[in-house]
């Protein structure tokens, strides 16, 4: 079993070394995509370079028509407003501690669900696998009322437990951490069964490290998902210490007005930490991506 392991961790070590030294290679050249993707990029980047200044324009170049893009003078008094009118940082909280449960229970529940569907051989493995897939193909608004009605019967509406629940595991991870599991080698898994493990022990100390960019793959679209979920906790949630950030955020726009400086402060706030999640995690995506066994 040491030797197994020995050979996974200095495989892995070894393939991020070189994906890292591949990445700077790569940073260093110069190609004709560079041309086509910067004015790509210009084009995403407009819309939240826009929100970022009108965050910081005072209110009557928000109500202007059109907006200017550049504001008239820079100002927090949206920020202020926001972090001392409202409770944007209890609705943080709530998000953060709904996303960072989601992710975790997603990658444990997911991971062991799709490892099971790959390798294990159990009567109806690939029917139960099909009605699981089958259920990404149902659309969403068709499952509100009966949810609805189930949560309602369990007690877990107006709380968090109605935000978080959904997102325990989805049937997206189920299937991206099944199909990573069948790319690997079989051979890896026998040679530690050999060494006497057992299939836990293969699961935890073989498989799982080998899976970190379909982890980070996962943790991202679960982040992502949870993060940015309105129209079930505006269905669910009355309870205004149960709000998620995304949720606090929508309140701001009432049937007669809409403060837009508040608006444009709390999306700053709800965007910016997808953003360092993201390069976080697309840092480790790339430092594994490559790695899918060993070789030779």
């Amino acid at each position: 079993m040491a030797t197994v392991l020995d050979e996974v961790s200095t495989a892995s070590l070894t393939v991020s070394r070189e994906a890292g030294t591949r990445g700077g290679r790569r940073r260093r050249r110069m190609s004709g995509w560079h041309f086509v993707l910067f004015p790509v990029a210009i084009l995403f980047l407009v819309p939240f370079l826009q929100m970022l200044l009108a965050s910081f324009s005072p209110a009557k170049d928000l109500v202007a028509f059109p907006p200017p893009f550049i504001p008239s003078r820079l100002t927090l008094d949206g920020y202020v407003r926001l972090f001392g009118q409202t409770d944007i940082l209890l609705w943080l909280g709530n998000t953060v501690i709904v996303s960072a449960t989601a992710i975790v229970s997603n990658i444990v529940l997911c991971s062991v669900a799709g490892y099971g569907f790959a390798r294990l051989k159990f009567a109806g493995r690939n029917f139960g696998f099909l009605m699981i897939l089958a259920t990404i193909m149902i659309p969403t608004q068709l499952l509100m009322i009966p949810t609805y009605i189930l949560f309602a019967k369990l007690g877990l509406l107006n709380g968090l437990g109605a935000a978080i629940v959904p997102w325990l595991a989805t049937a997206f991870g189920i299937f991206l951490m099944r199909q990573f599991f069948l790319s690997l080698p079989a051979e890896l898994e026998e040679a530690g069964a050999i060494d006497g493990c057992n299939r836990w022990q293969i699961f935890f100390r073989i498989v799982l490290p080998l899976a970190r960019p379909a982890i980070a793959t996962l943790a991202i679209f679960t982040l992502l998902g949870a993060w940015n979920d309105l129209v079930w906790p505006l269905i669910a949630i009355n309870n205004q210490s149960a709000f998620t950030l995304q949720l606090g955020i929508a309140n701001f726009q009432g049937m007669h007005q809409t403060d837009w400086s508040l608006i444009m402060a709390g999306n700053v706030v709800a965007t910016m930490p997808l953003i360092l999640f993201f390069l976080f995690a697309q840092r480790q995506f790339i430092a594994t991506m490559t790695f899918s066994g060993l070789k030779g």
